[in-house]
């Protein structure tokens, strides 16, 4: 089930005018101190990540404020750590922004992949992307079986269980063995399959989604009760579910 996303942020600093910066009379300001701050490291780490001393010197928000309000906006899913520490955009702006008319580009272009891999195999689909040591559901296809697997969009699960977190544990740009959910034969067939692993009586097949990079993207999957997949549910669907995942990669430019 999908976690909720609640806490209190640490207490804030008061505002520091030493030099030019968003809290400097004249700049954009709503004349809410916070918001204006946290508008300004949202803004910051807009089109690349960035380090807390670059955070602050893009902001002039001091660095103890500036950690205190990233490591909130982290806690509640605005902002997430990437590439060694560095701070980025969270996935529940992505999210967030599904709710907007018109912006919600990239569900759009990924749904007719999952209603796809849903129709040809009866089961429900998912598509998930990494948030630490986190797997976050980003779009589904519910199957139309009275009986099925349902994961909600927004749901954070463990990378630890199920065939979708070992995808991602497995890198695929350098690979190795997969510790966890089994892989097929010695020659990688692209999709890895769990079994009761995750949830009793629930079976799954994942396959990696790549950039034009080829770098690990994101994981899509379809599960179902075993009942329906069997216990080799990945003899059943790894060639539908890796050749959409493949098929995927032209909009994840």
């Amino acid at each position: 089930m999908m976690e909720p996303i609640l806490g209190n942020a640490d207490p804030i600093d008061k505002p520091q005018t030493s030099q030019p910066s968003i809290e400097q009379p004249g700049a954009h300001q709503s004349g809410v101190g916070v918001v204006d701050k946290t508008v300004a490291i949202l803004a910051a780490v807009e089109h690349e990540p960035v380090t807390l001393a670059e955070l602050t010197a893009a902001t002039g928000i001091n660095r103890a404020t500036a950690h205190r309000l990233a490591r909130a906006l982290e806690y509640h899913g605005l902002l997430r750590r990437v590439d060694g520490g560095k701070f980025g955009l969270g996935y529940r702006l992505w999210l967030l922004g599904q709710a907007v008319p018109g912006v919600a580009d990239l569900a759009g272009r990924i749904q007719p992949y999952l209603d796809q891999l849903r129709d040809r195999t009866g089961e429900s689909a998912q598509f998930y992307v990494r948030d630490g040591d986190e797997r976050v559901c980003l779009a589904v296809a519910e199957s139309a079986h009275g009986l099925r697997t349902i994961v909600p969009v927004g749901a954070r699960l463990t990378l630890e269980r199920g065939s979708a977190g070992a995808v991602f544990r497995r890198e695929y740009s350098q690979p190795q063995q997969s510790d966890s959910a089994s892989l097929q034969s010695t020659h990688d067939p692209g999709w890895i399959e769990s079994v009761a692993e995750r949830e009793p009586g629930v079976a799954s097949v994942s396959a990696p989604v790549m950039n034009a990079s080829g770098e690990l993207v994101a994981v899509l999957s379809v599960s179902g009760p075993i009942e329906r997949t069997t216990s080799h549910p990945g003899s059943r669907y790894g060639h539908d579910v890796s050749n959409i995942a493949a098929e995927m990669a032209a909009v994840m430019a």
